[in-house]
Order: structure tokens, then C-alpha cells, then sequence
């Protein structure tokens, strides 16, 4: 059913005639009466009974006419909600941000959103690099922060590199070395992030490129547990050097990995192609106008 039909019925009804109702619509009194018709023929009833001077309304007249006036209400405030959406009054931001280097990075980029865009709604969703990959393609949020490498089917703004340190005890043999190769920690028991994080990843496959396969002690999500394993002496752990910076603890020392094709690189990634909501493109915008220059 077209509503401008319905609109010229609906107006017809409320100014109690055709002429009234074409002032209204802005229309010729012959297009109003044209309108009415073709709704008349598309339900295949009268709806309006002409006999008298006053044309009045049918049975099914009055149906289409309590009807068509919740329809008509409901797609004024379908354009309404449109409009403010547009405006980012209001809308949704499906953003996916990962553990490691958020705090740092997107919290302040977040609290800037929020004050600028006060009326949308951002759900915010927390999980590994990985993961976030598998959540961004799959289409459950609209933007997500990813570690390279970015598949091909990604756009993205780069956002931040760093070196990556080796975490260990004062007291372990290469504490006071400048820099250290995974390969000398293979005899070290490894404290890793769980599978889904991209640094699992990372560092697992670089071990196997080193040539050994590495001896896990622990499997965490949690930083600060982590730091705190490699201070009781469970193992070494590894952490972008931006990140360790600020988990400073007594006992651990950091020592730069040099280690070929290893290192945290952070980018905001979005599904080439893909619909960006006004809300999505306004966050995008904010990390461009941020770390555009990067």
C-alpha cells in the first residue's frame, strides 16, 4: 500500500471534504479525489459513502482510516528517528576494543565520542585481537581494534606501533642484556595470553619460526597477573614495551625482543566495503582526525 494515497484519504477525512483536504496536501481537488479511488480500488471497498453533501465513512472506511492514521504517525516518526540519527542525536556504535593498550589508546578517544555524541549508544565489546577479527567480519560490530596483520578484506587507520620487551626476573642470566632473541629464552618456561589474542599468536608463531616450540607455563588474559607471575619467577612473559611501561614492578626488568617481524602494531579496522552507520563513520572520523598522521 503507497501512503501518499492514504495520506489524501486520511486528509480527506479530517478537513471533511476534497477541496479542504487538496489546501492541505498541497495537491488539485481532482488529484485528492484520484488518490482516494486508487486506495478504493487497491482494497477492492468503498470507503467513503458519497450520497449525501458530506461524503461519510464506511464500515471499512472507518478500518482504513484508524488504521492509516498509526501508519502515517509511525512513518513521521520513522523519518523523525532517521533525522536524529542522521544528526547523531541518536544511533548505535558497535565498537570491539581489545585489553591490551585500550586504556591507553581509546579511553580518552572514547570520553571525546562521548561528549560529542552524547545521544548514541556505544556497545562496547572486549575481547583478543583474534577475536575481534572473527566478530568484525561476521558483521556483530562495526569497527574493531586489530594488531597486524589486518586481513585483505579490512580497511584501517593505523594507531600505534611499539617494540616488544621480554619480561624477567632481576636475577634471570640475561636480565641485564640491552636486547635478547627468542630463541635464548627457549629453555624458559613462557607466560602467554590465551588463544584469541593476537599476541598468542605472535609470539607462538616467531617461536616456531625460531626454531623450538615453546614450554607454556600459563595461559592469562589479565596483565597484571601476568607481571605478576614473571616477578614470583614462573616464567617470561611479553608485552608491547608502551604497555610494560606501565606495569613497572620490583624484580621484573624489561628487555627489548629483537626478534624479525615481532612487534605490537595497533590499528582501527572496519570491513572494506562494508555499511558504516553515521554513528560507526563519526568514530572513524574522531580516530582519523586522532592518528591520522601515524
Amino acid at each position: 500500500m503507497e501512503l501518499r494515497p492514504l495520506r489524501a484519504f486520511v486528509e480527506v477525512v479530517r478537513q471533511g471534504g476534497f477541496s479542504r483536504a487538496a489546501r492541505t496536501v498541497f495537491a488539485t481537488q481532482s488529484t485528492v479525489s484520484k488518490a482516494v479511488k486508487q486506495l478504493e480500488d487497491e482494497i477492492g471497498a468503498p470507503l467513503l459513502d458519497r450520497a449525501g453533501q458530506r461524503a461519510a465513512l464506511t464500515p471499512i472506511g472507518e478500518v482504513v482510516y484508524r488504521r492509516g492514521l498509526k501508519l502515517l504517525a509511525d512513518r513521521d516518526d520513522l523519518l523523525a528517528e532517521i533525522a536524529e540519527m542522521r544528526g547523531l542525536k541518536r544511533g548505535v556504535l558497535r565498537l570491539g576494543l581489545p585489553p591490551i593498550g585500550s586504556s591507553t589508546l581509546f579511553a580518552p578517544l572514547f570520553a571525546l565520542y562521548r561528549r560529542r555524541y552524547p545521544g548514541v549508544d556505544v556497545r562496547l565489546v572486549e575481547q583478543g585481537s583474534d577475536q575481534l577479527e572473527a566478530s568484525l567480519r561476521a558483521g556483530e560490530i562495526d569497527l574493531a581494534g586489530l594488531l597486524l596483520p589486518v586481513a585483505a578484506d579490512f580497511d584501517r587507520i593505523p594507531v600505534r606501533r611499539e617494540p616488544m620487551v621480554a619480561l624477567v626476573t632481576h636475577d634471570h642470566p640475561l636480565s641485564t642484556r640491552p636486547s635478547i632473541t627468542l630463541g635464548e629464552l627457549k629453555d624458559t618456561p613462557f607466560i602467554m595470553f590465551e588463544p584469541g589474542f593476537s599476541l598468542h599468536r605472535i609470539i607462538l608463531d616467531a617461536s616456531r619460526r625460531a626454531g623450538f616450540e615453546p614450554t607454556v607455563a600459563v595461559l592469562s588474559s589479565q596483565i597484571d597477573f601476568i607481571t605478576e607471575l614473571v616477578g614470583a619467577g614462573i616464567g617470561v612473559a611479553f608485552l608491547p614495551r608502551m604497555i610494560a611501561d606501565q606495569r613497572r614492578r620490583r624484580g621484573v626488568a624489561q628487555v627489548l625482543l629483537d626478534e624479525p617481524g615481532v612487534e605490537w602494531s595497533m590499528s582501527m579496522a572496519w570491513r572494506r566495503n562494508g555499511y558504516l552507520s553515521d554513528a560507526a563513520q563519526a568514530w572513524r572520523g574522531l580516530v582519523l582526525e586522532t592518528f591520522g598522521d601515524r
